[in-house]
């Protein structure tokens, strides 16, 4: 166990907008919500995995709904007391720890928040190990869990308990409530005992975050950014793909997702490369020249060019000259279940997942020819 401070909270909002792939929240609003909790009321302990008990109720902490809506309308916190509040009056148990649903800007600082708040255990988990636009895409589902019975809640303190036949069913349920309380809300969802997560979960999520956020941090201790990008590609297996500028950003808010496409021209090396990114909140699919680099589960993630801190597609401006990343998901995606479940295909597109080292290797291969 050891204490989070003020200074790991804005490390770990940094590395989580990384492997948000875009979405996820926005990490400053987020970081500003954690970070007021913990000078509130103290700083919050992280738990390993590996330290909770078996027979701990778990239950995650998160927002629902489109991620450019949340600068708009901030939570409060008393979203989540009232949430969990309902949750433990149905299942007769209290919540003994929280940890965050997905990495991302907003919900993986919602969980600190929380914990803060509440005296929690934070747990160094999460069921992504990266930002996913869909309730059911958890590795929990993987698992067979139930997201149901959950609790969604606003900040005028209204609360819904939505018990599903399956999670798919709570996804559309609990969507279209988030979007009649102003198109994002508090959610409590997937509670678990301990065992469960521990087998479910993808592990040190948190702290793989809180090293991402430091070697960015600390961009200046290396020689160059070139050497800090490095460490970055090393510590998450990722691959560096191009550098661009945005030349057109397409962004539209519906059923409580923000649906687009992010266009871009290569600079540098890249110079007269075309790319583009399609998203739905989450970064879906990368094409470079119509050839597609990178899909999802893997993650597509944009940094600037010059400080290698990551951008959510909200905060995409034109002009923004960045590097795209390609960094690959948790083993638990890269089943026949887990790409069902997130791959391109079930987000409409007709192409076949393909881990991301593959793409790499095969463009790498066709350029040296």
């Amino acid at each position: 166990m050891k204490y989070l401070d003020v200074d790991d909270i804005k490390r770990i909002a940094t590395g989580a907008t990384m492997l948000g792939a875009g979405g996820g929240g926005n990490p400053y609003v987020g970081a500003l919500m954690a970070i007021g909790a913990v000078r509130e009321n103290g700083r919050v302990k992280l738990y390993e995995a590996s330290e909770i008990g078996d027979n701990w109720l778990t239950v995650p902490s998160s927002m629902m709904g489109a991620p450019a809506v949340q600068l708009e309308k901030f939570p409060n916190g008393i979203e989540f007391q009232n949430a969990f509040s309902v949750l433990e009056k149905k299942l007769g148990k209290k919540v003994q720890a929280t940890f965050p649903i997905e990495a991302g800007g907003v919900n993986s600082m919602i969980p600190i928040m929380v914990a803060a708040k509440t005296g929690l255990p934070l747990i160094d988990v999460d069921s992504m190990g990266r930002a996913l636009p869909e309730l059911q895409m958890s590795t929990f589902s993987l698992y067979g869990h139930d997201a149901s019975p959950m609790v969604v809640a606003d900040e005028k303190g209204n609360t819904v308990l939505l018990e599903t036949i399956d999670n798919t069913w709570t996804e559309k349920i609990a969507r279209a409530v988030s979007v009649k309380m102003g198109a994002t809300a508090a959610v409590a969802s997937f509670a678990l005992t301990g065992r469960e997560l521990k087998e479910a979960g993808v592990w040190g999520t948190l702290s793989l975050c809180q090293q991402i956020g430091r070697i960015i941090e600390s961009l200046n201790t290396y020689p160059s950014t070139k050497a800090a990008l490095e460490a970055i590609l090393k510590l998450t297996r990722g691959f560096y793909f191009m550098s661009a500028k945005i030349t057109d950003i397409v962004n539209v808010t519906k059923d409580g997702f923000n649906f687009g496409t992010t266009k871009l021209e290569g600079i540098d090396q890249f110079a007269g490369k075309q790319a583009s990114i399609s998203f739905q909140n989450e970064n879906i699919i990368f094409k470079m020249d119509g050839r597609v680099m990178i899909t999802a589960p893997d993650i597509i993630s944009m940094v600037d060019l010059d400080t290698l801190q990551p951008m959510t597609n909200e905060d995409l401006k034109y002009g923004k000259r960045v590097r795209i990343l390609g960094l690959p998901c948790n083993a638990k995606w890269r089943t026949q279940a887990g790409i069902e479940m997130v791959g391109p295909r079930y987000f409409n597109y007709d192409v076949d997942y393909q881990p991301v080292e593959d793409l790499y290797d095969s463009y790498t291969d066709s350029v040296k020819k």
